[in-house]
């Protein structure tokens, strides 16, 4: 199996830890977009050229969440039909809630002056600041995303709630910032991190 991927990238980190949390062995290929014949090969797979991808024994998987629940074969997401749906739905609350505008806000940095978006940035804080409100709210009392157990929402929340803390800090957000905490010390995240360090030169501002 090889991972198509770069090690800087959020949702490729959330691939990574949930191969590291199952230790499932993989082939590494870093792809590096701004080398048109690597974006040209990416394309060949995925035509967005987009990553996360896989290859495995011929078949070509894309987008971080199908590739857990492809890979774990569901040892991520909880066996209670009720809890494997909250899982889910955190899981993309973290894609699309924290993750997402995180990225608007970070490449709105790197627009060429005169082409920024403004309104859009402010958008996009306003969604996370509700994320954060939210999220704080159902964390309480929780060690993890969904209770007490390490989920593919975990996963998504890591790098998501890492790289929006830097453009917009947690806050009040208490309980955010304490299962953050918790999550930098589980050693799938620890060695995500480790591995994406030598990177954050890359991070704007």
């Amino acid at each position: 199996m090889i991972l198509h991927f770069h090690p800087f990238a959020s949702f490729c980190q959330k691939v990574l830890i949930g191969l590291y949390e199952l230790e499932i062995p993989f082939e590494r290929n870093v792809v590096h977009l701004e080398k048109p014949e690597e974006r040209a090969a990416l394309a060949r797979l995925w035509p967005f050229a987009r990553f996360p991808v896989i290859e495995d024994r011929g078949k070509v998987v894309a987008e971080s969440s199908i590739i857990l629940e492809y890979l774990a074969g569901g040892r991520l997401i909880p066996k209670d039909p009720e809890r494997a749906l909250e899982c889910r739905l955190r899981d993309r609350f973290f894609d699309l809630y924290v993750a997402d505008p995180m990225s608007k806000i970070v490449t709105d940095n790197l627009r060429p002056e005169g082409h920024h978006d403004g309104f859009g940035v402010e958008e996009a804080r306003k969604l996370l600041a509700t994320a954060y409100r939210v999220a704080d709210g159902w964390l309480a009392g929780h060690e993890w995303a969904v209770g007490d157990t390490f989920t593919m929402a975990d996963c998504a929340a890591a790098p998501a709630l890492f790289y929006a803390n830097l453009v917009q800090p947690f806050g009040d957000s208490a309980n955010v910032a304490a299962y953050f905490a918790r999550l930098e010390k589980r050693p799938s995240y620890a060695r995500v991190r480790a591995e994406a360090e030598p990177y954050m030169k890359l991070f704007p501002g």
